[in-house]
């Protein structure tokens, strides 16, 4: 009897302090939780305490680690293929010559022509810190076996702040090259990109900036997120997919490019887009700008070839807001109405524009420069405009019946046509709205 009443006791001294352990676990996490409530894109959630009695004690061990429920490697992978297939389908069509002029249909990023910023880091020895950054962390310049060129190691976690690229344009464009060495879990928010209109925010806690808007990346949860977090009004947050970056599946470096336009920002994994939120950048104020880096476990986090431009106006807006859009970025065979390949960009804003606003009805004008007979030229002029509506309909499915096609010839000149550049201001097609 006395020993059944020890084992009783001891029973009851054991489920006591799984109790204690529950107990402990969840104070840490709501602690946790509340630490991070404003941080709206962190949307791995808290282990769920469905299973809390019978994983108490390997969660207490494992401690944060498990603040974030692991991703469903089978979902990742299923996105991954998806993603290949794509690419896959376009790169088929591609090879058998049928969209010369389409390009990429899932890649309508244009870069910025007139660059600010351009660098590779090739200026620095190694173990360097570039001058034009900033930071209230670590990093030295490395090179990284099976990759080419040199890189920014951004060895501990903070901000890093390129110095040169301050007071944002309106609209402009941001390339850069990523990586990281090893799986740092799926904890904390990943590698961020921090845009602010409080210049002193910079350097403090990411999470709680007011005027402020960041896109995280996290390779070890293959997942993209955004916050923003305005002076007035409501916080926005959202999380999705992003395969592209994903050490578990051995993806440990991708190129992404960020184009603003005005309020709108897009943001592109390889050439894939990630994020179009037409209301990323609230305030009126010039934004700043900083990279950080925050991860639980030990890893190096690498950037280079940064490339930051000021980009074009929206095109799409124009057609629909001032009801003109004039280009030379359609081009074309000498004397023909062949469309080069390099015209796809442009073609699929106007496709986009026309798709998002169904109701619309446009006019499509060619014009020549004044080499030539002017009867050729106006007959050229014409077979210009409407091959442009044939690859509208036949890529991207707009309907013809909402575009009408004309041609001017030489007859309408922006110039005197004296240079070659004059000319090619006059080899344009015009996009008039009716």
């Amino acid at each position: 009897m006395k020993a059944i009443n020890k084992t009783k006791i001891s029973l009851s001294v054991l489920v006591l302090m799984l109790f204690q352990h529950v107990a402990f676990a969840q104070n840490t996490m709501s602690d946790r939780v509340k630490e991070n409530a404003k941080n709206k894109t962190i949307n791995r959630g808290e282990q769920k305490v469905d299973n809390a009695v019978e994983n108490t004690l390997n969660k207490v061990e494992d401690g944060v680690k498990n603040l974030f429920k692991k991703k469903d490697k089978k979902k990742k992978k299923e996105a991954i293929e998806s993603t290949k297939a794509s690419e896959n389908t376009d790169a088929v069509k591609r090879s058998k010559g049928k969209a010369p002029v389409k390009g990429n249909s899932k890649f309508d990023f244009i870069p910025g022509e007139k660059v600010l910023y351009i660098d590779n880091f090739e200026r620095l020895a190694q173990g360097d810190f570039p001058a034009e950054f900033n930071t209230n962390s670590s990093g030295e310049i490395v090179s990284i076996d099976g990759a080419a060129g040199k890189w920014l190691s951004m060895t501990k976690n903070g901000a890093f702040i390129p110095e040169n690229i301050k007071k944002l344009p309106e609209n402009f464009t941001l390339e850069f090259e990523l990586g990281i060495n090893t799986d740092p879990t799926n904890n904390y928010a990943g590698f961020g990109l921090h845009f602010t209109t409080q210049n002193e925010e910079l350097m403090k806690d990411m999470f709680f900036s007011k005027g402020g808007s960041i896109v995280y990346l996290h390779p070890g949860a293959a997942e993209a997120s955004i916050w923003v977090n305005p002076l007035n009004g409501s916080e926005v947050s959202n999380s999705v997919k992003l395969p592209q970056w994903d050490v578990n599946e051995g993806y440990n470096f991708v190129k992404i490019s960020v184009w603003r336009q005005k309020g709108r920002l897009r943001v592109y994994a390889n050439e894939d887009k990630i994020f179009d939120v037409p209301r990323f950048f609230t305030e009126t104020k010039a934004y700043d700008f900083a990279f950080f880096r925050s991860f639980f476990d030990a890893c190096e986090v690498y950037v280079t070839n940064i490339r930051f431009a000021v980009a074009g106006a929206d095109n799409r807006s124009k057609l629909i807001t001032e009801g003109k859009f004039v280009t030379t970025g359609i081009r074309f065979d000498v004397n023909s109405d062949n469309i080069r390949p390099e015209s796809g960009a442009i073609l699929k804003e106007i496709a986009t524009a026309l798709q998002e606003n169904s109701g619309v009805r446009i006019k499509i004008i060619g014009n020549t420069d004044s080499d030539g007979n002017d009867a050729a030229n106006l007959a050229l002029s014409k077979k210009r405009a409407a091959a442009v509506k044939a690859a509208l309909v036949s890529f991207y499915g707009i309907d013809p019946n909402c575009m009408e096609t004309d041609g001017k010839g030489e007859s309408a000149p922006l110039n005197k046509n004296a240079t070659p550049a004059e000319k090619e201001q006059n080899r344009r097609v015009e996009f008039i709205k009716m």
